[in-house]
């Protein structure tokens, strides 16, 4: 009797939920699902117009070969043999700020080191913010080193790390033996320049007073680690060969990558130097600076090797920063910018709409919300109108462009896509953080590096048979996120019309892979 009574219970509570849900599908839901697909359809459009217009863009620039670097007709041969020959060589700073960077830092200080200029003219500041005393007695050593050898190097340690990234390079600038220098290079603690990187850099700042920056390329060392790396390959190949050859080409304005550029002194000055107001100081920099009228050129031909982070969770935390902050800079100078006297209308219409607003807000809005939320969720409620347009031929456009700036990964367009749209999940949670300042705005969680010991670990028996707790590897809300998916695609298998099973499938499996953990190499704690 009792179990009987349990049952009819049972199926009044289920009869009621569906009876709710009934009275609320139809005056409700449809209308409001309705409009999220015409709001996600809209920007979508808004990106694709985007992405297309950068592809013709770009597409005049190679085949016209007027990239941006290439009007100011410097013979860099030439260049360097007027100063060899006058000895007027300009004085440079080198910056390589880290936070206990065990696997790397002797990479990126005998690498500096090794950049021909003049000994005389060149100072190496290594700023050192590590809370590890081992590392950072090997720091200071590996300095000590260099300067045996008559190396003008200079190692700086805080007391505290306020302001990170950006309180650390402002205290090296303060210093007094960077009074006369001109320009400074900077290089994260994992990036490796070539010796020549300083006569293919400074020479475009001495003959051209209103440049400020000049950007050199990323050289990625472990592209072929791992999917991870080959994923990120794919992203950042885009950026630089698209996004900031672009942005170079049209408006002398893009966002400074934070390593592997040299920066004009007089101008990182003007535009009130480093702040640490957001997670992305570079960015913040950038913008400042160029609504003071400096310009910035990219040099695509110049590549500086560097190491892509190969955990998921180095890279997590990356993509938090690389997301909150711009959103978050965008708050903050949105009226600045609109307010600003000194750029004309059509460049503040760019750098609002087209690099913040687009790229940097609507693509991860629409990635996550439109193709992991919206379209799932209209399989579960076919009254709602999704043009297939929409929903299947423009998203493919932009990922074809996007993958064609890495040939050799083309085959990997599919594991990408479905990738990105799992970590978008993350992006626009950090993007709508850094829009409310809400709690993490500010966290700054340094990229892991391994150096060489991934490679030396992978083949150890100590990572044969790793160690690790089982909620190291899980991600919770992935494995939501893949349920969620999986159960939009057996619906659409039973009931649907439009086969958009395939995809959910696909979309769920690679949900699943993230949120068990097996994506990237693994480095138990």
């Amino acid at each position: 009797m009792r179990d009987l009574i349990f049952k009819e219970r049972q199926v009044g509570i289920l009869e009621s939920l569906a009876n709710a849900w009934r009275g609320l599908r139809g005056p409700v839901v449809v209308p409001l699902l309705q409009f999220a697909v015409y709001v996600c359809s809209a920007m979508s459009v808004m990106l694709f117009v985007e992405r297309v217009y950068m592809a013709i863009v770009i597409i005049c620039v190679k085949a016209l070969k007027r990239k941006r670097y290439t009007k100011y007709k410097l013979k860099l041969d030439t260049v360097k043999k007027e100063l060899e020959d006058s000895g007027t060589h300009p004085k440079v700073l080198v910056q390589i700020p880290m936070f206990n960077e065990k696997e790397v830092y002797r990479l990126s200080i005998g690498a500096a080191c090794g950049l021909s200029w003049p000994f005389d003219k060149i100072i190496i500041q290594v700023l050192d913010d590590s809370t590890d005393l081992v590392i950072r007695e090997l720091v200071e050593s590996e300095c000590q080193r260099w300067a045996s050898k008559g190396v003008n190097i200079k190692y700086e340690n805080r007391s505290n790390r306020n302001g990170y990234k950006a309180g650390a390079m402002r205290e090296g600038l303060r210093k007094c033996y960077v009074k006369d220098c001109e320009y400074v290079a900077i290089f994260d603690a994992d990036f490796q320049p070539e010796p020549d990187f300083l006569w293919r850099t400074i020479p475009f700042l001495l003959s051209n007073h209103d440049l400020a920056l000049v950007q050199a390329r990323w050289k990625f060392v472990n592209a072929n680690e791992c999917l991870l790396t080959r994923l990120q390959e794919m992203s950042l190949d885009y950026h630089f060969g698209v996004e900031q050859e672009v942005g170079s080409s049209t408006y002398s304005f893009f966002g400074f990558n934070g390593t592997a550029g040299v920066w004009r002194l007089e101008a990182l000055k003007d535009a009130g130097g480093w702040k640490e107001r957001t997670t992305v100081e570079d960015m913040d920099l950038a913008v400042r600076a160029s609504l003071k009228g400096w310009k910035f050129v990219f040099v695509g031909d110049l590549l500086v090797k560097n190491e892509l982070p190969s955990t998921f969770k180095a890279y997590r935390y990356q993509q938090h920063r690389w997301s909150c902050g711009p959103a978050n800079l965008f708050r903050k100078m949105f009226k600045e910018i609109l307010q600003c006297e000194r750029v004309s209308l059509l460049k503040k219409f760019h750098v609002l709409y087209a690099f913040f607003f687009v790229r940097k807000i609507v693509a991860h809005f629409v990635t996550f919300f439109f193709y992991c939320i919206i379209i799932p969720t209209c399989v579960l409620v076919p009254e709602v109108h999704l043009p297939k347009y929409i929903a299947i031929y423009i998203p493919s456009t932009i990922s074809i462009l996007n993958a064609i700036c890495t040939p050799k990964s083309f085959h990997l367009l599919i594991f990408w896509i479905l990738f990105e749209n799992v970590l978008s999940m993350h992006r626009s949670k950090a993007t709508i953080i850094g829009l409310l300042e809400a709690n993490r705005v500010n966290e700054w969680v340094v990229t892991e590096k391994l150096g060489n010991t991934g490679k030396i670990k992978a083949s150890s028996k100590w990572l044969k048979r790793p160690q690790f707790r089982l909620i190291e590897r899980i991600h919770m809300l992935e494995i939501i996120l893949g349920c969620y998916l999986l159960f939009c695609a057996i619906y659409d298998v039973l009931y649907g019309r439009d086969h958009f099973y395939v995809y959910l499938f696909l979309q769920a499996g690679a949900a699943f892979i993230v949120g068990f953990g097996y994506v990237g190499t693994f480095m138990p704690s």
